[in-house]
């Protein structure tokens, strides 16, 4: 997405040349291939350690820290995978989306005028809400897991379950927002009836 936001802003008439639909089945490949090697090494560190505890998870879903946390050995490979692929996801991701909004500013701050500057830079707000809104719980959810942070069950499984269900319910309305039809409807939901309103262009 953040690339998309680039080539749209810094190469407007070349964006369908540019992004293809078969660079963008190639993006999703690499996306796809990083995901499943680097959780590949998960289930067989999580086999080697002997279990001789409960076999309750405290978690929602199957996590592989949850699962280790069960083991009755010193997991520290464990942890330290855990957190080489943190930095290696999310770290990766950081750095390669920060990169593409250095350009996209660079871009905006160029531009003759400041209407021109604002519009381009609003195009550019629904992504960065929907950056937050995945990266924020995600970072968070595993740094309280992982540091030990000592804090009831239930706020964990909170925290788990947070950061999968919140950013896909958030993200169409984000987007949906900056929709003029979909705003014009939640403004009649919500305007009592008989009250006029008005657009910005003027009319009712």
């Amino acid at each position: 997405m953040a690339f998309d936001r680039y080539v749209a802003i810094c190469y407007p008439l070349r964006h369908s040349s540019i992004l293809t639909n078969s660079l963008v089945m190639k993006i999703g490949l690499v996306i796809l291939l990083r995901g499943c090697i680097l959780a590949l090494p998960y289930p067989f560190l999580a086999r080697q350690w002997p279990y001789c505890k409960t076999n309750i998870i405290g978690s929602s879903q199957c996590e592989n820290l949850s699962v280790v946390k069960l083991a009755c050995a010193d997991t520290r490979i464990s942890s330290y995978y855990g957190l080489f692929v943190l930095s290696c996801r999310i770290g990766l991701d950081v750095f390669f989306i920060s990169l593409s909004y250095i350009q996209i500013l660079w871009a905006i701050f160029r531009l003759p005028s400041k209407d021109a500057r604002l519009k381009t830079f609003g195009t550019c707000g629904s992504h960065i809400c929907v950056i937050s809104a995945f990266y924020i719980p995600t970072i968070f959810g595993s740094l309280v897991s992982r540091l030990g942070i000592n804090m009831p069950l239930h706020f964990h499984i909170f925290i788990s379950n947070m950061y999968l269900l919140v950013p896909p319910m958030l993200n169409p309305i984000i987007y949906g927002v900056r929709t003029k039809q979909i705003r014009d409807r939640l403004l009649r939901l919500f305007t009592p009836q008989g009250t006029k309103v008005f657009s910005p262009g003027g009319g009712s």
